[in-house]
């Protein structure tokens, strides 16, 4: 009999890699980004509109990822599960779009993009490509045809990241940002069209064999996961929106011009989210790890051992995510070099709340499997507006007093509050035994060592500090591997 410890280990590292890879190299435009936008403004816009992009994407792929993985279990027809499951993604995009089409100038004026309508058409046209070829690539996974999953993927990447240095290295010109904008989003557009041009067999075949009684059942299952999913996007992202909007407002009703007060909003934004892609280590090892783990979870449900296995994978996961957790935040003087431009490091004082934001995410995804295998995804829907609802509470509260720093906390509150919530949930609805005494002890040695280092308050960048700091994170290590032996339980 395989190991599932080590089975889950290789596919992360297989379906993963791409993720990981093109979140990395995405993660190294950050410098590119920051240096050819000198005022952090410009680089607000751009992290803006992806921030839509997060929650269109939720919505147009509809939940149907996770309900094709699921009724593939239960249903003896695969193709007919994936012919509905679809179908009803591309009727999304469809109406979608066309929506979008119809209204661009009316959203673009609401988002205050004013005049820039090819900013929303782009977006679009992006949002709608990913979300089609979503299904595709789910399918991949579900026959394990890594791959060529891991090609299509790294196909993407690369055509975006060579776009994206070609154009705003060669042909962008400083003194008209706007364009920069623009060469970002045809790079990203240009990027997306890879995956169906590599997927088309899967749009050939379509047999519009579609079943309206399967159809509903998928769609009763993914619809809270979609709420869910987009409620979860709010927690995510709608801080940079909000800090967009509040800011302006503040800006008008303290005399500020209109022009001064949105260039001000959007120099809020660009700080912060360039500092927030510092943090987006820890989400790039959580995104590689769900491609595998969500369809490894429902194989493994009906697993004798799945408890036990559930318990000893979330053991492993949190002791990851914090040593990652350590590593950043305690080499932040190398890590901040990653933003070229000086004038962004002043939010820096967000990357380890962030940090530990994440970790919370990480570990509320491992706990979701109690309602996805019990089938009540309405208690993630349930969980997620609750989230929601304290994001949009705690930002529009504090954001005019403390500006980007109350966005931050705020991430850390509402994903502790999830986690908690989550788990209470589960242990009445589906009880899995996780082994508490090892979560709170690797979370809780690496906070206190995190402040261990704060209070010794070395001199910025000196070689004594790097030094200690790094022996921290090494003591981290023995101490995991001294309770955990990996090694041997994935031999």
């Amino acid at each position: 009999m395989s190991n599932p410890i080590k089975k889950l280990v290789g596919q992360t590292a297989m379906y993963g890699l791409p993720s990981i890879i093109g979140r990395l190299l995405n993660f190294l435009l950050v410098p590119l980004y920051t240096e050819v936008f000198a005022e952090p403004s410009h680089y607000g816009v751009v992290s803006e509109l992806y921030a839509y992009v997060a929650f269109l994407v939720v919505v147009l792929t509809f939940g149907m990822e996770t309900s094709y993985f699921r009724f593939l279990q239960v249903k003896e027809d695969k193709n007919l599960v994936f012919q509905n499951s679809f179908l009803t993604v591309i009727g999304v995009n469809i109406i979608f779009f066309l929506l979008l089409v119809t209204f661009n100038q009316r959203i673009s004026n609401a988002l205050l993009f004013g005049d820039h309508i090819e900013y929303i058409v782009l977006l679009g046209a992006i949002v709608c490509i990913d979300s089609i070829s979503a299904l595709p690539l789910a399918k991949l996974r579900a026959e394990e045809n890594a791959k060529k999953f891991a090609f299509i993927q790294f196909a993407s990447i690369g055509v975006n990241i060579g776009l994206n240095l070609f154009l705003m290295l060669i042909v962008f010109n400083p003194l008209r940002p706007e364009e920069g904008v623009l060469f970002i989003l045809f790079a990203n557009l240009f990027a997306s069209l890879v995956k169906p041009l590599f997927l088309y067999k899967d749009f050939l075949k379509i047999q519009f064999q579609f079943e309206p009684q399967l159809a509903k059942e998928m769609i009763v299952y993914a619809f809270p996961l979609m709420i869910g999913g987009f409620a979860g996007i709010i927690n995510e992202t709608l801080d940079r929106i909000l800090l967009k909007h509040i800011t302006y407002n503040e800006g008008i009703s303290n005399a500020l011009s209109v022009s001064a007060a949105k260039l001000k909003a959007e120099a809020e934004v660009g700080i912060y989210s360039a500092c927030y892609k510092l943090s987006m280590l820890v989400t790039i090892l959580i995104q590689a790890y769900r491609y595998a783990a969500e369809p490894f979870f429902f194989a493994q449900s009906k697993n004798e051992d799945k408890n036990k296995i559930y318990s000893k994978v979330m053991n492993y996961f949190v002791a990851v995510v914090c040593f990652v957790f350590l590593l950043v935040s305690l080499n932040i003087d190398f890590f901040k070099h990653f933003i070229r431009n000086e004038s962004y490091w002043v939010g820096l004082n967000v990357v380890p709340i962030l940090l530990l934001a994440n970790v919370f995410v990480g570990v509320y995804f491992n706990q979701s499997i109690w309602y996805k295998l019990s089938g009540q995804t309405k208690f993630g829907a349930y969980i997620a507006i609750a989230g929601a609802s304290l994001t949009i509470l705690l930002n529009v509260i504090f954001i005019p007093t403390y500006g980007y720093m109350a966005s931050a906390w705020a991430t850390f509150i509402v994903y502790a509050f999830q986690m908690v919530v989550s788990y209470i949930l589960g242990q009445k609805y589906y009880p899995i035994k996780y082994n508490l005494r090892k979560f709170w002890l690797y979370l809780g040695v690496a906070i206190l060592f995190y402040f261990l280092t704060v209070m010794l308050n070395f001199q910025d960048q000196s070689l004594g500090k790097f030094f200690v700091h790094n022996m921290f994170i090494l003591l981290y290590v023995a101490l995991i591997w001294f309770l955990e032996k990996p090694a041997k339980a994935i031999r």
